[in-house]
């Protein structure tokens, strides 16, 4: 782990992602302590992200997020006492629809990959990704990506192709399904916005529309829905 920091700490300099609106606000609920005080302790060592809040329980954040405290980021353990990660992920999609949410596993399971990606999950990992790993995907779901462990997105590309559904084309239009075409190739919505030679603000409209015809919360829902109904 500190071998990881060390090498990521070089990394993120470079990678700073939001410049003039200060450092990223990343909540943690973990209830492993030894884990959460570790990954808190070297996310606050990296120059972009603080890490303002951390829980063993989903209960208390959600209370708070109620509450009217900020949070850009939210790694969600999915195993936790009381409330489990993916109801208290609808909750916390809910009180606070644009704070991200990554979600944290100990190993892949296909039924709950594809419940916390319809629910409004960012990013899945699993919790044996490097340090830096974490600290990179913090960044993406800030500039509009969706990180997966590479295990869980061969998951994730598995289970939709069994999945897949009756075709629909859910009313998109000719632009939407380019801007969606370029989101499953994982662009950025300022990456998007140069590709079609958009603005950002329109790429933004199309995603909102894209995501209202998906009935999704998310880049990741969005891409997940279209293959499972074989948009591309």
């Amino acid at each position: 782990m500190e071998h990881s920091r060390k090498k990521s700490q070089s990394h993120i300099v470079k990678t700073a992602g939001q410049p003039g609106k200060g450092p990223v606000k990343v909540w943690m609920i973990e209830d492993n302590h030894a884990f959460r005080n570790t990954v808190s302790r070297l996310l606050n060592q990296t120059e972009d992200i603080r890490c303002t809040q951390v829980f063993p329980a989903c209960e208390d954040a959600i209370a708070l997020l109620q509450a009217g405290a900020p949070a850009d980021v939210l790694l969600l353990d999915v195993e936790l006492p009381g409330m489990n990660g993916i109801d208290g992920l609808r909750k916390i999609k809910a009180v606070s629809p644009a704070t991200r949410v990554i979600m944290l596993t100990v190993f892949e399971n296909h039924e709950r990959v594809f419940r916390a990606i319809c629910a409004g999950a960012s990013g899945y990992l699993l919790k044996t990704s490097p340090f830096d790993r974490i600290v990179e995907s913090v960044h993406q779901v800030m500039a509009g990506g969706s990180p997966m462990s590479p295990r869980v997105a061969t998951s994730v590309l598995d289970m939709f192709t069994r999945m897949a559904g009756p075709k629909t084309d859910f009313g998109l239009s000719e632009r939407e399904r380019e801007v969606l075409e370029l989101m499953k190739e994982g662009l950025t919505k300022k990456e998007i916005a140069g590709q079609l030679s958009l603005s950002f603000h329109t790429v933004d409209d199309y995603l909102r529309n894209i995501y209202a015809k998906l009935h999704v919360h998310s880049q990741a829902g969005a891409v997940a829905k279209a293959m499972k109904h074989e948009l591309f």
